[in-house]
């Protein structure tokens, strides 16, 4: 568990790294602000499918890079890592799911120490949804909140909550709805499926429904669906916590209007209290930052 306070933040800059499937971003952080410097950011892609070194190659080569060029000295990489893996130890336990399976079992917190003569304590792990989440906390849509939830809406279902300061996975994405595991209908996949049953068509993604949904009712239907899917899940996940705020980041979110508003409409039915909902300000930097932040304070410890 990480807590969010940053008043003792021991370096300026920390390097925020973002794992994602095909590719790798990595910037420095301003601890101070807990803001990317947008100068320093490098995004590169890569084969996840790849060797164990060809991927590794792509990450060092692109981690060295950012802290070559930069003005300041970084002895801190904070990563935002997909599931599932040892965060506490930085092992990745990744099979199964079609990417970085050749890296599975191995210590990436001993290898990058040792390739960056860094302590391997000064190399941090957390999961992605987490990231985010801390990230909008910290310097998002989220700052002022300590009692939060987060989601992330895109290739699949992301889940994290913050309590006094402390964020962590909230691991809801296998909860199981209607007979289906929830994953599966409130994602990108889940809204490509829809959409398919219910015009015999194809979309590439997220951005493309949306665009059909202003003329196709087809398109606006799957919407709407996806909003009484998500609004269930919604509803169980606030109960649980009692949040004051809620954050939606993901690429779907940037279809907010075509769904959003009737998820609130049900909570709001089926809810005495709904927290704020608002949509995540800072995009792709909120898990760089929510990375960099797992060095927040020097009691910030992995749990």
């Amino acid at each position: 568990m990480i807590k969010n306070n940053r008043k003792n933040v021991n370096k300026k800059y920390v390097a925020g790294v973002d794992i994602g499937g095909s590719h790798i971003t990595v910037a420095l952080i301003d601890m101070a602000d807990a803001k990317v410097i947008k100068s320093s950011l490098l995004r590169n892609k890569l084969d996840s499918n790849g060797t164990a070194q060809e991927i590794l190659d792509v990450w060092i080569s692109t981690i060295r890079q950012v802290i070559e060029k930069s003005e300041v000295k970084v002895e801190k990489i904070g990563f935002a890592m997909p599931g599932p893996f040892d965060y506490a130890n930085g092992i990745c336990l990744i099979k199964g799911f079609n990417k970085y399976e050749s890296l599975f079992g191995m210590n990436i917190r001993e290898i990058l120490a040792e390739t960056f003569c860094l302590n391997p304590e000064n190399i941090q792990f957390r999961n992605d949804a987490e990231a985010f989440l801390a990230g909008e906390l910290n310097g998002g849509a989220g700052k002022g909140f300590n009692n939060a939830i987060g989601i992330t809406l895109g290739t699949g279902l992301g889940s994290a909550k913050s309590h006094n300061g402390i964020t962590v996975d909230a691991e809801l994405s296998v909860t199981e709805y209607g007979g289906e595991i929830i994953e599966e209908l409130v994602s990108t996949r889940g809204l490509q499926h829809m959409y398919a049953e219910l015009s015999g068509k194809k979309v590439e993604d997220a951005k493309e429904l949306a665009v059909l949904a202003e003329t196709d009712l087809h398109a606006a239907k799957t919407f709407k669906l996806f909003a009484e899917h998500l609004a269930w899940f919604l509803e169980k996940f606030i109960k649980a916590e009692s949040p004051q705020l809620l954050v939606v980041g993901g690429n779907i979110a940037n279809a907010w209007d075509l769904f959003m508003p009737a998820v609130k409409d049900t909570l709001k039915k089926n809810l005495q209290t709904v927290p704020d909902i608002v949509k995540a300000s800072l995009a792709e930097d909120a898990a760089l930052v929510g990375a960099a932040c797992i060095f927040e304070t020097a009691l910030a410890k992995v749990q």
